[in-house]
C-alpha cells in the first residue's frame, strides 16, 4: 500500500471544512474524530456536528445555549477563557453529534399526546376534538367524530390544535381521516378542502390546557415557528397522508392543523360542516433524552441534554400505557446507539488521557490507522 496522507495537514482549512462538511451522517464525523487527535481537535473546533444539525433543522439556530445534564465527565468551566470555550465547543460537539444521529435513529410512531381544542364544536362531548384521536370508527354503538358548527359560508375555516407527546418532536407527516356520515341519506362525507399545519409553542404553558368546552385557544396564545404549504384534501372516507417537504423540528410541542374550505353540505339544514374521523402526526420524540426551556420573548431556547455517561435516559412519568411504550422504545433506541453514545464521550478512547508517546506523537498528526476506515484515507 502507498503511503496515506493526512488530507487536513496538505489542504487549507477551509477547504477542509467543505470536504467534511459533505457528509451528511453525524456516524461519519464521529468516525473521523476517532481517528486521531487532531482530527478529533479539527471536528470540534469547527463545529462541525452543529452545522451539520443547522442543515438539518434550522429551527436550531435559535438555541442560545446547551446544557448536559448527570454527566459526571462534564468539567466545571474554570479557567481561562480559551478553556472555557474549549469546553463549550466539546460539549456541542457531543450534544449535537448525539442530538444529528437521534434525528435519524429513532422509532417514527403516533406523535400526538392529547387533543386540546377546536375552534367550533357542532355537540360537544358527542362530537369532541377528543374522538380524533381514537382510531376506532365506532365506540359504544356510536359513531367517533369530531364535527364542526354549520356555515352558511362554505369558505370559513377550523382550527384543531394539539399537544405533542414533547416539548421536542421530529415530525415527517400528518394524517386526517374525514369522516363519513353512514347515519344519513346518501353517506356524505365531510372533507375540508385543504389543510395547512403549524408548529410552535405557548407563549405561557400555564395558560394552555385542554379546554373543557371544546373551544379553540386564539393564536395570541401561541408561537408558531413553522407553517406548512397548503395541502389539497380529498372527499374520501380514508386516512389520508400529507407527507411534509422536509421533517420539520417542532420546539414547544403544539400542533395547529387548519381545516381550509367546505365542500359537504347537510341536507336538514343546508349548512356546511367539516367532520374528522382520526389525525395521526408521525414523528419521533426525542424526549425524555433532549429537552427545551424557551426564553420569551427573544424565541431563543436552552437545549437541554440528558444523557448520563453510560447512555442511559433519565426516564420521565408516563401518564398512560401509550407513553410506557414510547419510554421503552426509546430506552431500546438508546441502547441501541449506546456505542456512539461511548464513542462520543471518550469511553472508547479517550483523547485527553491517552498516552502519546514520541513516536507516536509523529504519527498524529498523522492517523491511528486502526480507527480509520478507507474512505477516508486520500
Amino acid at each position: 500500500m502507498g503511503l496515506c496522507m493526512d488530507f487536513l495537514n496538505w489542504l487549507e482549512p477551509d477547504m477542509s471544512i467543505q470536504v467534511l462538511t459533505c457528509l451528511d451522517d453525524p456516524t461519519d464525523l464521529v468516525r473521523i474524530s476517532s481517528v486521531s487527535r487532531s482530527w478529533r481537535h479539527f471536528v470540534i473546533e469547527n463545529g462541525l456536528c452543529k452545522k451539520l444539525c443547522l442543515r438539518l433543522f434550522p429551527q436550531l439556530s435559535r438555541v442560545a445555549q446547551v446544557i448536559e445534564i448527570n454527566n459526571p465527565d462534564t468539567k466545571a468551566e474554570v479557567g481561562s477563557s480559551n478553556s472555557k470555550e474549549l469546553e463549550t465547543l466539546e460539549r456541542e460537539h457531543r450534544v449535537y453529534a448525539f442530538l444529528a444521529c437521534g434525528f435519524t435513529s429513532f422509532n417514527v410512531g403516533d406523535s400526538i399526546k392529547r387533543a386540546l381544542s377546536a375552534s367550533s364544536t357542532d355537540n360537544f362531548p358527542e362530537e369532541s376534538i377528543r374522538n380524533t384521536l381514537e382510531p376506532r370508527d365506532v365506540v359504544g354503538r356510536r359513531a367517533s367524530y369530531w364535527s364542526s358548527k354549520g356555515q352558511s359560508d362554505p369558505a370559513v375555516p377550523e382550527v384543531l390544535i394539539y399537544k405533542l407527546v414533547s416539548d421536542f418532536v421530529v415530525i415527517n407527516e400528518i394524517n386526517i381521516q374525514p369522516f363519513k356520515a353512514y347515519f344519513q341519506l346518501g353517506e356524505p362525507i365531510y372533507s375540508a378542502k385543504a389543510v395547512r399545519f403549524r408548529f410552535g409553542h405557548a407563549k405561557s404553558p400555564m395558560d394552555v390546557e385542554s379546554d373543557p368546552m371544546g373551544e379553540s385557544f386564539p393564536d395570541e396564545k401561541f408561537i408558531w415557528t413553522y407553517t406548512s404549504q397548503v395541502f389539497p384534501m380529498t372527499q374520501e372516507n380514508i386516512l389520508q397522508t400529507f407527507k411534509l417537504p422536509e421533517p420539520v423540528l417542532c420546539i414547544g410541542g403544539f400542533l395547529q392543523i387548519e381545516l381550509l374550505g367546505r365542500v359537504q353540505r347537510q341536507e336538514m339544514d343546508g349548512l356546511f360542516y367539516i367532520c374528522v374521523s382520526h389525525v395521526q402526526a408521525k414523528g419521533k420524540s426525542l424526549s425524555p433524552a433532549f429537552g427545551v426551556e424557551i426564553h420569551e420573548p427573544s424565541g431563543q431556547f436552552v437545549l437541554k441534554n440528558n444523557i448520563q455517561a453510560k447512555g442511559n435516559i433519565q426516564p420521565s412519568l408516563p401518564e398512560n400505557d401509550s407513553d410506557v411504550n414510547a419510554d421503552l422504545d426509546l430506552e431500546r433506541d438508546i441502547r441501541d446507539m449506546l456505542p456512539f453514545v461511548n464513542m462520543l464521550q471518550g469511553n472508547v478512547v479517550d483523547f485527553d488521557e491517552f498516552e502519546w508517546n514520541d513516536a507516536e506523537e509523529g504519527m498524529d498528526e498523522e492517523f491511528v490507522e486502526e480507527g480509520m476506515d478507507e474512505e477516508f484515507v486520500v
